[in-house]
């Protein structure tokens, strides 16, 4: 199936995975991109020594097109980018920051960057800074999904913007690809979707969860993280987003993260109580918040853990492999289209 998607990025299929932090692992992203799609490491709880070790385990597993994600408002998102860079990652997607940088460090090996963006003025500014594509996240995305469904927001930015577009936020099905399209997209991200695969790391307790919520079980709050985030409704996660981080508390885990990452403890803390403590704030939520949901994740553990989840969790009802996920999703495409009413 070609689109400008796969043409642009030399993928069979125009499927992605995104980076999902402790989902999107080398394992699942080499499986997506060996199934013909391309899968994006996500680098947000690793360091630059893991972040380098990532890319060349993804390199012995797969010889198809990869690349690896940077939210750039976090800390060693710029150290992380920097590895990929220097290690000539085929595709670098950034997010929550200006990637002009990385735009024209790329382009010195001929690797091609991506853009998250969740506004029409973001998808402005990304494509003047010169970046491939854009990965457009809606309402229903799992984590950071902008104010605006899909439904509106990816026409929205189409209306404005030449660049392939990567439909992200209530996308998993063969449906979903072809109203992406119709809507003026060039593929789909699906990340809740393939979270619930064989090569996704996540655990069974918290796999078997998802197969049973529906599509209403969602929370969307700004507590959680300090930004605008969708995670399955379980206690814990009505718990954690009841109201935001107060500035003591967000000073005290600003120092645990700032000494877990061997970053100045005064600096971080005092000058962040001083100058910008919303920023403080910020960095402590989102230190909270990567434990919350590595437990989740990693261990299955919802007494503590607070699992990122899109609202298509509710149309998710297997554990596939990702192959056989790909190969299914396109026949639904294919019916779909079949099925559709001749104008």
């Amino acid at each position: 199936m070609q689109t400008r998607l796969t043409d642009t990025f030399g993928i069979r299929l125009p499927l992605v995975c995104p980076g999902m932090s402790y989902i999107a692992v080398p394992e699942l992203v080499a499986a997506t991109s060996n199934a013909g799609g391309l899968g994006i490491l996500a680098t947000g709880p690793l360091s630059a020594e893991q972040t380098r070790a990532a890319i060349r385990r993804i390199r012995e597993l797969t010889d198809k097109p990869f690349g690896i994600g940077c939210t750039l408002m976090m800390p060693g998102a710029r150290e992380n980018a920097e590895v990929a860079l220097q290690e000539k990652v085929p595709v670098i997607n950034f997010s929550l920051g200006k990637g002009d940088w990385i735009v024209k460090r790329a382009r010195e090996y001929g690797g091609k960057v991506i853009a998250t963006v969740v506004t029409e003025k973001h998808a402005i500014s990304a494509e003047k800074a010169g970046v491939d594509a854009l990965l457009v996240t809606g309402h229903e995305a799992a984590a950071h999904g902008g104010e605006v469904t899909s439904l509106v927001l990816i026409p929205a930015i189409r209306k404005v913007c030449s660049l392939p577009i990567i439909a992200a936020g209530g996308f998993g099905t063969g449906s979903g690809l072809v109203a992406a399209l119709a809507l003026g997209a060039d593929g789909i991200a699906m990340g809740s979707r393939l979270a619930m695969t064989q090569e996704s790391p996540v655990h069974q307790r918290t796999k078997e969860m998802i197969r049973e919520r529906s599509v209403g079980d969602t929370i969307y709050s700004k507590n959680f993280d300090g930004l605008w985030c969708r995670v399955m409704d379980s206690a814990t996660a009505r718990k954690a987003t009841r109201k935001p981080l107060g500035l003591l508390t967000a000073a005290w885990r600003a120092m645990r993260i700032s000494r877990k990452m061997h970053m100045p403890v005064a600096k971080v803390v005092v000058g962040g109580l001083l100058t910008q403590p919303q920023s403080l704030r910020q960095l402590a939520q989102f230190g909270a918040a990567t434990e919350s949901i590595r437990l989740s994740i990693e261990e299955g553990n919802h007494e503590q853990g607070v699992q990122l989840i899109g609202q298509v969790q509710g149309l998710i009802d297997d554990v596939p492999t990702v192959a056989e996920l790909f190969t299914r999703l396109l026949d639904e495409a294919r019916r779909c289209q079949q099925n559709l009413p001749r104008f």
